[in-house]
């Protein structure tokens, strides 16, 4: 079972993906990817949180995995968003 501290660990790590792809997704959105390697980072930020999230998922319990199947939803939402927007 994942303890409780690596759950929130990863999830705190997840919302920061999110947040620093949010911000990079409406500067892509409002200048046109000015800055295309922090927009790169970003949806490198959102694949790693997405395979750390995978592997926790292993040795969870099922509330837990409850949990970051949410959070692998709201990742996938923003990284697809992210890789259609056009360039």
């Amino acid at each position: 079972m994942a303890t409780r501290e690596s759950m929130d660990t990863l999830l705190q790590q997840c919302e920061d993906a999110i947040r620093f792809a949010q911000e990079q997704f409406e500067s892509g959105r409002t200048q046109e990817h000015y800055n295309d390697n922090e927009y790169s980072n970003a949806l490198q930020s959102l694949e790693a949180a997405y395979n750390d999230i995978t592997q926790m998922a292993h040795s969870a319990n099922s509330q837990q995995r409850e949990q970051l199947h949410r959070m692998r939803l709201q990742l996938q939402q923003l990284q697809n968003q992210m890789i259609i927007l056009p360039h």
